[in-house]
């Protein structure tokens, strides 16, 4: 690889919370690459995803486009074909956009089906894996759950003695008792197992190894290779030394009060009844699950520095740029929930920490910053650090270069960070009786408050300066009626934006706006000295 080329590492982990890294204040798991990362870039404190849960929140983060704009809202309702991605953007101009892990891309197999389009063609497949090249596509699911039914890696471990109708589920998130009864990690009373796969054999070091095998090959082409992780994401479990690394002590208390378990509010209380939440608002799963999914990470940090350290080697931390954060977080049981399906911090907001290599940012390395980012901001930023031109018709994120650079020039950023949530599937919705068309949340924010928007039902609010753990629910008090009106009034005037006008620049506009009509077509002129008058060109000229 040429020291001129300028490549991208963009590094996603799945379902990791914001608060479980020592750079973001943790106080028992010490993850120093990641924070290696964080002092050479800038670290963000308030950095949201677009929805809280995998399928919406990458599509946004690869399309650079809201849910509501791109459509794609829950897991497994496909990106639809014509949504252009970044790597659809990347490609077209000379960079190799290559995805290493998961990325939860439903295909839209009908659509591509209606258009005649084969989905083993190269224009196939870049739809089928959201505009990356897909070098190693591993979404590790259970061959039933519809996405990636026979990965690559059940063969890498089959080569390696490991034989198993599904070598993933079977060894790689599955444990052994005593007696060497396997049992499955999927239910979280054998978290504390260690996985049965050799910890080098395992997920998070072989995705970690394929990443680096894509640089060895990847020649003088600019390149961004999206290592997708699928870990710390469930099943929880994780081979030894992770697996007894930290235990019930290491547990920090949870984030609850038990006013909130009395709440009014029918879609908070709806999903704290559900049968998962009740699950992890257990003190005994709490102890058993966050142990291991602390051992998850630890793996995930230590892979980084093997990653980190092959780059340095190898000259590439001199022209890649690194971002490291993840699709959505975990309750883990705080605000009595589980899973990710609301809008608190736990859930919404994510890790978002950014290395640019380039001298412009140097006055910024190690710099902490608090305003309100979103995930949809990396689409324009990897393009514009590749070069290529602005999009702002098409993605509706932020180029994050004026935060990346000079700390002292004056930033003029957004005031709200925006977040969606389509319901539909959930437990809750069957709980509330609600239609499916009505399953709707969204979530703003700004410099001090976070309301949710639940269609049907009153808003929830929280202070988050007099209450930052979000405890307290202000959307039914009388004395808040005025700041939930003027959240309101801000949510309406983003979903009053042009969201879908993607096929015609703003130049463009500019330019019909000049010439008022096509060639050719006349409207509102007397007769041709009028014209002539109106316009300055004779009457016939359509040149």
């Amino acid at each position: 690889m040429t020291k001129a080329a300028k490549n991208v590492l963009f590094i996603m982990a799945d379902q990791l919370r914001w608060d479980y890294l020592s750079c973001y204040g943790h106080p028992h798991l010490h993850t120093p690459n990641i924070d290696r990362i964080a002092k050479m870039g800038v670290r963000f404190n308030n950095a949201y995803v677009q929805s809280p849960f995998c399928g919406p929140s990458r599509m946004s983060t690869y399309t650079g486009r809201y849910c509501r704009s791109h459509g794609a809202t829950w897991n497994g309702v496909p990106l639809r074909v014509g949504e252009r991605t970044l790597g659809d953007h990347l490609r077209k101009i000379g960079v190799n956009p290559v995805i290493v892990g998961k990325t939860h891309m439903s295909p839209d197999v009908e659509g591509m089906e209606w258009l005649g389009i084969d989905p083993e063609s190269n224009t196939g497949i870049h739809l089928s894996e959201c505009g990356f090249e897909p070098f190693e596509r591993d979404d590790g699911l259970h061959p039933n759950s519809g996405y990636d039914a026979d990965p690559a890696y059940n063969d890498y471990l089959a080569t390696k003695g490991i034989e198993s109708p599904n070598q993933w589920d079977d060894h790689a998130n599955s444990g052994l008792d005593a007696d060497g009864n396997r049992l499955s990690g999927w239910l979280l009373k054998y978290s504390n197992l260690p996985a049965d796969v050799p910890e080098e054999l395992s997920e998070t070091p072989y995705m970690t190894r394929r990443a680096i095998d894509f640089m060895e090959q990847a020649g003088d082409q600019p390149w961004l290779c999206h290592l997708s992780f699928i870990k710390p994401h469930w099943p929880y479990i994780v081979p030894a030394p992770y697996h007894d690394m930290y235990g019930p002590e290491h547990v920090i208390p949870p984030v609850r009060s038990d006013a909130e378990k009395d709440t009014d509010h029918p879609v908070f209380k709806a999903y704290i009844n559900s049968r998962i939440c009740k699950t992890f608002a257990r003190d005994e799963v709490r102890d058993r699950v966050i142990p291991a999914y602390m051992g998850l990470i630890k793996q995930i940090d230590d892979q980084m520095g093997k990653l980190l350290d092959y780059m340095e080697e190898k000259g590439l931390m001199d022209n890649t740029m690194i971002v490291v954060t993840s699709d959505h977080g975990d309750y883990l049981g705080d605000h009595w929930m589980g899973e990710k399906d609301l809008f608190h911090d736990q859930s919404v907001k994510v890790p978002f920490i950014v290395y640019d290599p380039r001298p412009e940012a140097d006055a910024t390395r190690g710099q902490v910053r608090d305003e309100l980012v979103e995930a949809i901001d990396l689409a324009p930023t990897f393009l514009n650090y590749f070069g290529g031109e602005a999009k702002p018709h098409i993605l509706e994120g932020r180029n994050l270069d004026t935060l990346l650079h000079d700390p002292a020039k004056p930033v003029k950023w957004r005031k709200f960070a925006i977040s969606e949530y389509d319901y539909a599937t959930r437990e809750a919705r069957e709980m509330l009786g609600v239609t499916s068309d009505k399953a709707q949340l969204f979530m703003i924010r700004d410099a001090r408050w976070k309301m949710v928007h639940a269609e049907g039902f009153r808003p929830m609010l929280f202070d988050l300066e007099n209450d930052p753990q979000e405890l307290i629910d202000l959307g039914g008090d009388a004395d808040h009626k005025a700041e939930c009106a003027r959240m309101s009034d801000a949510l309406f005037a983003w979903a009053r934006q042009h969201h879908n006008r993607i096929t015609v620049t703003p130049e463009r506009l500019d330019k019909m706006m000049a010439n008022r009509e096509p060639p050719g077509i006349v409207i509102g002129y007397w007769d041709e000295a009028e014209y002539e008058a109106g316009t300055g060109r004779k009457y016939g000229d359509w040149s």
